[in-house]
């Protein structure tokens, strides 16, 4: 037993930030991975449109990787793979919907499914020298299971993003058997959601909500449009169900809704009348009180559908004094100045708006503390190490794993990149490997990095000036300019005497190089940038982005 090498536990993401959740497991010569997620750009990160792990680990030790296994198919943990594929070609492991979602992805990306399988809870699957079995759990999407993973050392339960419901509106109830049976046999080590662990008690059921829907709809004589998150199938099958009981038809707007609706019904995931989904086309030929639109933008993004509806942007739906607006989701941390945009763009065009402070139309899909310590009770880790949160919700977590009592030392607080490693008898972080994020704007794929994300926050912050000069290939003499080209500076026919004054600065600069002999275009450029620079912060006190152009005739 002692001459067997640890198992390794490697968060390549999703610790210390929400979103962007991949972990690898890995044993001498095999590894696999349990989700591979994105997570979307903070404020600073000008221009990105996603954030993805840094997977340099797995490239490395691609020819290692037995798999990748998927918990649940939202896009924190699902969002990355057709990048990470793009790269390696590995099998990829999940439940029915979770690969229904991700095939219309790949699909997008124009990528292959063949490597996708389907699994069913309490399945075995063999995955070079682990076994991994699967066990229900219920979370904001059906089909949401925990990972348990046998290794050399022990079984290593993965939770998944969970929450206990004994009522769920679809799909399996938790298999608490599973979870105090693996507890009987013994954890090495537990791996828990950590997203909602500052909360107390329990997380209401989502059956909570369509009990709310029922109340609102009954009483609503006019239009509803319902905002939520595109990957919350049972909140839009709340939605259908409370539509159907009042004779309203569904619209469905939004790209991912679409997609998400179209997929999850296929699947047989949503269930409804023939006939109840209608085009967004045929609005026009139903009253106000049969119609339900349900739509994207529950965190107040820009360009979905319901900010683009409450900026009178939307090319299909005209927001109407009078129309019921239910926004049917919390705001990320961070989102919440541009949901009260909305909500205040809404309110002004004439809409009543509902959202989650004035009634029960929201409940989280991540457990409280109550609902954790009830998984830790069932498991009996051994070892535990908090995932999926900031620091403050991993630091929380592991507080409550103390005070249920385990020993400090078990339990391991993270950050991205470190590497755990497990025994029967110990466990220590011991080194890092490469982790972090790669930035992906349009389609390029980390070609964004930290000069240039801080060359888009100076533009952004003080503008651009072009200088243009134009000189002659014999004499090096000044034919033509300097023009001076302002944008995002200062509105140029306001601030004649400010150009005029740059333009005579750049001159006597390169007549002072002419006198000096100085040619070379790297030092003329240097020079027109610092007198510049010089002369605007004295007169103006701002930085601007100088750009010098020279050309020769």
């Amino acid at each position: 037993m002692a001459d067997k090498k640890p198992v390794k536990v490697i968060p390549l993401g999703g610790l210390e930030e929400i979103g962007k959740n991949m972990t690898v497991i890995e044993y001498e010569n095999d590894l696999i991975v349990i989700d591979c997620g994105l997570t979307f750009p903070e404020d600073e990160m000008l221009g990105i449109d996603i954030v993805i792990p840094d997977i340099s680990y797995l490239i490395k030790n691609q020819k290692k990787i037995r798999g990748i296994v998927l918990t649940h198919g939202h896009e924190d943990h699902i969002g990355a793979i057709p990048y990470l594929l793009k790269k390696i070609n590995v099998p990829i492991y999940g439940t029915r919907l979770t690969l229904g979602l991700l095939e219309n992805k790949l699909k997008e990306h124009g990528l292959k499914t063949e490597g996708l399988k389907v699994i069913t809870t309490r399945c075995k699957l063999k995955l070079g020298i682990f076994e991994i079995e699967f066990i229900a759990t219920c979370h904001s999407i059906p089909d949401s299971v925990a990972i348990a993973i046998n290794t050399p050392h022990g079984r290593i339960i993965h939770t998944g993003d969970f929450k206990i419901d004994y009522t769920p509106i679809m799909g399996k109830k938790t298999d608490f058997y599973k979870f105090a049976k693996f507890g009987e046999e013994g954890v090495l080590a537990l791996l828990a959601d950590s997203t909602n662990v500052e909360r107390e008690g329990y997380t209401m059921s989502e059956k909570t909500v369509g009990d709310t829907f029922d109340e609102i709809f009954m009483t609503a004589k006019q239009r509803i449009l319902v905002a939520t998150f595109a990957s919350n199938v049972q909140r839009i099958q709340q939605i259908i169900n409370a539509s159907v009981k009042v004779g309203r038809k569904i619209v469905v707007s939004g790209r991912s809704m679409v997609n998400v609706v179209s997929v999850a019904k296929e699947l047989g995931y949503l269930k409804m009348p023939e006939n109840t989904l209608i085009d967004i086309n045929e609005l026009k030929n139903y009253s106000d009180d049969k119609v339900t639109i349900i739509t994207t933008g529950s965190q107040g993004e820009p360009m979905s559908a319901l900010s683009r509806i409450s900026n009178s942007e939307h090319r299909k739906i005209n927001l109407m004094p009078g129309d019921l607006v239910i926004i049917s989701a919390t705001p990320i941390p961070g989102n919440e100045k541009t949901v009260s945009k909305v909500i205040d763009m809404l309110l002004k065009r004439g809409a009543r708006v509902i959202y989650e402070s004035l009634a029960d139309i929201h409940v989280s899909g991540h457990a409280r503390k109550e609902e954790l310590k009830l998984i830790h009770s069932l498991v009996r880790p051994k070892f535990f190490m908090p995932v999926h949160g900031e620091y403050r919700h991993i630091k929380k977590h592991a507080e409550l794993a103390y005070d249920l009592g385990m020993p400090k030392d078990n339990v391991f607080l993270m950050e991205n990149g470190q590497v755990l490693n497990l025994t029967e008898e110990k466990g220590e972080i011991n080194g890092t490997v490469q982790s972090g994020q790669i930035l992906v704007d349009g389609l390029g794929v980390g070609d964004v990095g930290n000069i240039v994300l801080r060359d888009r926050k100076h533009l952004s912050e003080d503008g651009l000036i072009v200088v243009v000069v134009t000189m002659s290939k014999e004499s090096g003499q000044v034919i033509v300019g300097p023009d001076i080209v302002s944008r995002g500076f200062v509105y140029v026919r306001e601030s004649e005497d400010l150009m005029g004054e740059a333009r005579e600065i750049v001159k006597r600069t390169l007549n002072n190089c002419e006198k000096k002999g100085i040619s070379d275009w790297a030092t003329l450029k240097s020079r027109i940038r610092d007198s510049l620079k010089d002369f605007l912060y004295e007169k103006i006190k701002r930085n601007p982005m100088i750009l010098p152009i020279i050309m020769e005739i």
